[in-house]
Formats: C-alpha cells, sequence, structure tokens
C-alpha cells in the first residue's frame, strides 16, 4: 500500500552531548512509520585537550548533519550536578552541537534527561538500559544489533521523544491543553 500523500518526512537527529563520549542516532519518521538510519558514539577520551574534543563534536554533527539532512536536531539537556567544571564542560558540548545544527539553519530542540525517560519508557526514573531496551523495540532493532555504549542509543532516545513531541495533537496544532484540544474537535466527538 502506498504511502498518504499528506503524510510528511522527518529526520531528527538525536544528540547525548559528552566531552567522554557523544552518542548519536538519526531517524526517519513518515506518519507512525519509524525507522533508525544510524546510531554511534563518538569517543573523546583519547584527545586530552577540551577545545580539541569540542571541534571533533562539532565535525561529527556537521557530518551527520551533511550525510542524513535532518529536519531538527534534539539534544538532551545536561542535568545539574555539584561539579561546575564538568558542568561548564558538558554544556560547552552540547552548545557545540546546537552550533553545528544552528549553522545550517536546523531548528533545535532540548530535553531533560528526566523527559526523554518519560516519553520512551513511560518513567522519568528509568535507567540507561530500559531506555535502551524500549529504542530497540521501538526502532524494531534487534538487541544484539544495540551497541555496548548506551550513550548511542541515548542519543536515539532524544530523537525518538522529539518525534513523539511533534506527533502529540497539542504541538501538532498549538493547543494550550487538552480542553482546547477537545473543543476544537466538537464535530468528532458524539454527546
Amino acid at each position: 500500500m502506498p504511502p498518504a500523500k499528506n503524510i510528511k518526512e522527518q529526520v531528527i537527529l538525536g544528540i547525548d552531548p559528552g566531552t567522554t563520549i557523544m552518542g548519536y542516532g538519526v531517524i526517519r519518521c513518515v506518519g507512525k512509520e519509524l525507522e533508525m538510519l544510524e546510531m554511534g558514539a563518538l569517543h573523546l577520551s583519547k584527545y586530552p585537550d577540551h577545545a580539541v574534543k569540542l571541534k571533533r563534536i562539532f565535525d561529527r554533527c556537521l557530518a551527520l548533519i551533511e550525510t542524513h539532512a535532518p529536519d531538527h536536531l534534539a539534544v538532551e539537556a545536561p542535568f545539574f550536578g555539584k561539579n561546575v567544571q564538568s558542568m561548564l564542560k558538558l554544556g560547552r558540548a552540547q552548545g557545540v552541537a546546537l552550533a553545528a545544527a544552528l549553522s545550517r539553519d536546523i531548528p533545535v530542540s532540548e530535553y531533560a534527561p528526566r523527559k526523554i525517560k518519560q516519553s520512551i519508557t513511560g518513567s522519568g526514573s528509568a535507567s540507561k538500559e530500559q531506555v535502551a531496551a524500549m529504542v530497540a523495540r521501538t526502532l524494531n532493532i534487534p538487541l544484539a544489533s544495540m551497541p555496548k555504549e548506551l550513550d548511542a542509543s541515548d542519543g536515539l532516545a532524544a530523537a525518538l521523544c522529539h518525534h513523539f513531541q511533534l506527533s502529540s495533537p497539542r504541538m501538532q496544532a498549538g493547543y494550550s491543553g487538552w480542553k482546547a484540544f477537545v473543543s476544537d474537535q466538537s464535530e468528532r466527538v458524539k454527546r
């Protein structure tokens, strides 16, 4: 059966920023059909200079953008920890990923780790392993084919989270809540 003509294809690049490992995942969405295009992890521990790590993150993000021409970039927001230096480095890593997308006029969205976990598993306190298992299930990826680095599945999770946000009726029409949505659907609701 050919796909409906009104269904728009979207490609979403998801990034789990990090200065030791940056996870990434790219998905294609056509209506409710989801396909994983690429996932992986960029290992940065071999670079002692933080500036070099940032350049590698920027270059890898640009390469992914050039390869897949995503419509959106979804990035996991840094969580607030006690180590200020670690937070600054993580924020810079996120910033260069955002800069790569913005340099190509790709809209960016940022999601808190709990929001991504909630979106994927139904629980904001899910483990990385639970998120990876649900990502594999949602995208029909055999568990044996999932990478050992959970950062890669976290990148895919960020992309999936963004897809789910775009797919919700509230996001599509800009509704302020369920009451506004139901009110707008009055011709479809039998009383």
